[in-house]
């Protein structure tokens, strides 16, 4: 299988890493308009998380300083797309018109609209559109997944979702809303996606918060509220442009047991009514195991239920529906 990467920052190195350790894909073209890349050097790609590990050489790949040149030229079976979120829809839409299998980085559009234009050029094409939405394949949330859908937590009635960082430093587009929908949409799409994940659709969402991106500043406290009762809250953001530290967590409550996550520190554990433990994860990195599962689906032509996109498509409206609640002040605003 060849695969093109459209995208050469931090996320793209990491899923090239991933792709370089499965038999039988080969890369065959990468893109970025960044000089340093082209020419072959990748020593300053930076991202919240620790990439470093194995050197990559690209000196012998075709490479394109223009995105869509890239989609259009490439001889590639499938594209891996992360490039800023605007460009998401219609990078997606010409390799999907070429006939390539397409992956592409959170989140997966601007708006619900362009998500619905995304699966509908998959479906008329036959190919396999699938967003990296990659905490449904991180170790760490896997037990929550379990948990809540086997029923072992009980009923749950309380539910917590946190992550934050410092303003990132890399990627100037990230600042520009019309290009990344913001700090706050860019980061907890995540938790978002993990909610409907567990929780399905809400019926109605609230938020307050405060954005100044130009101020390295994105921060929101939201909740989810669902017909039963429960409210899952979403909060978290950008610290100012300073040395924050990334972490994302959770804390899950039902009337069986409980079960918490920190990525600072506390690996999953399980509060039983009569016994606690530490949970054993997987090996297996997420983002491995995420690449895997793409290149799986596109060599067999199976659908990715585990991740589809219109689980995507939901968790980017839910989204975008916290960022009109938050300028609302708190006032509830029913999901459409």
């Amino acid at each position: 299988m060849r695969v093109a990467i459209v995208g050469l920052g931090f996320m793209g190195l990491t899923h090239l890493k991933a792709y370089r350790r499965i038999p039988g894909v080969e890369i065959t073209a990468i893109s970025s308009n960044d000089p340093r890349v082209l020419a072959g050097d990748l020593s300053h790609i930076q991202g919240n998380l620790d990439i470093a590990g194995e050197p990559v050489d690209i000196a012998a790949l075709p490479k394109y300083e223009d995105a869509m040149e890239c989609i259009r030229s490439c001889e590639a079976d499938a594209v891996d797309l992360c490039l800023p979120t605007a460009m998401h829809a219609p990078a997606a839409i010409a390799a999907l018109r070429r006939g390539l299998h397409v992956l592409v980085e959170k989140p997966m559009a601007l708006d619900g609209e362009e998500c619905e234009q995304m699966i509908g050029e998959a479906r008329k094409a036959g190919r396999i559109l699938m967003t990296a939405q990659v905490l449904r394949f991180f170790p760490a949330y896997l037990p929550l997944i379990e948990a809540v859908r086997g029923g072992s937590l009980g009923a749950v009635r309380h539910a917590l979702f946190r992550r934050r960082c410092a303003a990132p430093k890399w990627g100037a587009w990230l600042t520009d809303k019309k290009q990344s929908g913001g700090g706050v949409f860019d980061l907890l799409i995540h938790d978002v996606d993990m909610a409907l994940v567990c929780f399905g659709m809400p019926a109605a969402v609230s938020a307050t918060g405060h954005e100044d991106l130009a101020a390295g500043i994105d921060m929101v406290t939201a909740q989810l509220h669902y017909d039963s009762g429960l409210a899952v809250t979403i909060t978290g953001g950008w610290h100012l442009p300073s040395a924050y530290p990334f972490s994302m967590e959770y804390t899950v409550v039902g009337e069986n047991a409980a079960i918490e996550y920190s990525s600072a520190g506390r690996p999953p554990h399980w509060y039983g009514r009569e016994k606690d433990h530490e949970i054993p994860l997987e090996e297996k990195d997420g983002y491995q195991a995420e690449i895997e599962y793409f290149v799986e689906c596109c060599r067999s032509g199976r659908e990715p239920e585990r991740c589809s996109p219109e689980s995507s498509a939901a968790a980017v409206r839910v989204a975008r529906l916290l960022d009109e609640a938050r300028s609302r002040k708190g006032e509830p605003v029913p999901c459409r």
